[in-house]
């Protein structure tokens, strides 16, 4: 009764579960005597980013390293399968060769890593963040975790700004900083000067939306993914030797299995869905209005 007592609400084990190990990187300047603040960074989705980054590079390093001309094995197919099918969508709106050279692998390489960081989604909820519970405060830390970086709209929203700066550099490769500039203010309306604000606008709020609104739909659906696998959790939480104990913890493993299958598709078509936007607006950095 006693542990009875002292579990969570359903709100506060979501809350919880919500919450990132944090970081404030802000420090006293005492020759000024004022506050120096960069932010506050969250360590989990930083920590588990890099680590699946590094696990995906290894694994096409390792499937480019292991590749032979005869009979390819499993691995070598899959990653074989994957590199053509990035190259054919990359080829459908990216018409110049040269920059696919450099495009191609880095849509690849967003793919792998994105659909990594999405796949943390499918662990069980309390299996890594019950495992910081007892060595988080032990070395010093809080015991709030998050293994899902893509659920964290800092996460999505850097992977974004760092196509924007992909799409800004092909902007001025290809077209030059002049043609680019003249672009910047005669398209869409037209080149007339009494038009350039109005043009200049519209291409800021364009950049704008497309950054955002890309960040935005991943960590949105990753987001919503991992708070259902947290109420599934509950209803396993609420096992009790009664017909509605029971029959919570019956749902919890038909929900779970059923949630889990359907979450396959998401999370590989999430990773898809931002690895073709990706192609898409360096394709159109490409383009001449």
């Amino acid at each position: 009764m006693a542990a009875d007592a002292n579990a969570p609400t359903a709100g506060e084990y979501i809350q919880h579960h919500l919450r990132h190990l944090q970081k404030d990187f802000s420090f006293e300047n005492v020759s000024q005597k004022s506050i120096v603040d960069f932010s506050v960074f969250n360590l989990d989705s930083v920590f588990f980013s890099l680590v699946l980054g590094a696990i995906g590079c290894f694994l096409l390093w390792r499937a480019a390293r292991k590749a032979t001309s005869g009979v390819p094995g499993r691995f070598q197919a899959a990653v074989e399968i994957l590199a053509e099918m990035v190259e054919s969508q990359a080829k459908g709106v990216i018409h110049n060769e040269k920059s696919r050279k450099l495009v191609s692998p880095l849509a690849l390489t967003v793919f792998v890593w994105i659909f990594l960081m999405n796949f943390m989604d499918m662990l069980p909820v309390d299996l890594l963040p019950g495992i910081w519970h007892v060595a988080g405060p032990a070395l010093g830390h809080s015991d709030y975790l998050r293994v899902v970086p893509t659920a964290d709209l800092s996460t999505t929203l850097g992977l974004s700004v760092s196509v924007l700066l992909v799409c800004l550099f092909y902007n001025i490769k290809i077209k030059g900083l002049g043609g680019w500039g003249h672009e910047l203010i005669s398209a869409p309306f037209g080149a007339h000067w009494a038009l350039w604000p109005f043009n200049f606008l519209m291409q800021m709020i364009e950049f704008l939306a497309k950054t955002v609104s890309h960040g935005m739909r991943l960590f949105g659906n990753m987001f919503a993914g991992e708070l259902v696998f947290m109420l599934i959790a509950l209803m396993g939480g609420a096992f009790t030797l009664s017909a509605t104990g029971i029959g919570l913890a019956i749902g919890h493993v038909v929900a779970g299995t059923v949630w889990t299958l359907f979450h396959i598709l998401v999370i590989t078509l999430q990773a898809f869905i931002f690895m073709m936007l990706a192609l898409i607006y360096v394709g159109q950095a490409h383009d001449a209005h």
